[in-house]
């Protein structure tokens, strides 16, 4: 039986389509059951229509508190018997709520080599600092800030003449390559967590 996988994001999506074109590509065997999207209008909710995967779509203002929100997501994530949650450019704080519901069953990808970077705009954070290599991280999340045991990564050389925008397209074309691959990875059991240290068998 395939692994179900619920993707969370909040913008355009374009590692949530990623994930759906390995999929449909054969590359990929699980079943995506749920995209869980905090902005209801975010084009990553177009294409999870447009793919035939359910969205549970929200407005944190709705509830008391994050919370509140979290204990309806787990709720469905439970209905849909999801094995795996991929967080995939989900702009939220995650609470104990879920992340002791999913330890060891919860992974982010995140775009600098951490534990370099953390947090947002790790690109723009890389480029002023002026290193030469940066890269992509595939963690699991633990609720830390980006500090999860790290699974994978995947660096790039910095040009001197790169711009956010240009850097940013480097890395989300490698994002969009290793996140499949090693959710393929933990789908076929080949991924094990000790403390901090992850071995890819």
């Amino acid at each position: 039986m395939s692994l179900r996988i619920a993707v969370f994001a909040s913008g355009n999506g374009s590692n949530f389509q990623a994930i759906v074109d390995a999929v449909q590509a054969g590359k990929l065997d699980v079943s995506i059951e749920l995209l869980v999207c905090d902005k209801p209008q975010a084009p990553v909710a177009a294409r999870a229509q447009r793919a035939g995967v359910e969205a549970f779509l929200f407005k944190p203002k709705d509830y008391a508190s994050r919370e509140a929100y979290e204990q309806e997501i787990l709720q469905k994530l439970r209905e849909k018997q999801v094995d795996l949650v991929v967080l995939a450019g989900y702009m939220r704080i995650i609470t104990p709520v879920l992340v002791e519901a999913y330890e060891g069953r919860m992974i982010n990808i995140h775009p600098s080599m951490l534990p370099s970077f953390p947090g947002i705009n790790a690109i723009g954070q890389a480029l002023q600092y002026g290193v030469k290599v940066t890269g992509v991280t595939v963690h699991y999340v633990d609720g830390g800030l980006d500090s999860g045991p790290i699974i994978a990564q995947r660096a790039l050389d910095v040009f001197a003449d790169d711009t956010e925008e240009t850097l940013a397209v480097r890395i989300h074309a490698i994002e969009q390559e290793l996140y499949p691959e090693v959710i393929s990875w933990i789908a076929a059991g080949k991924v094990s967590i000790n403390g901090r240290n992850v071995t890819i068998d």
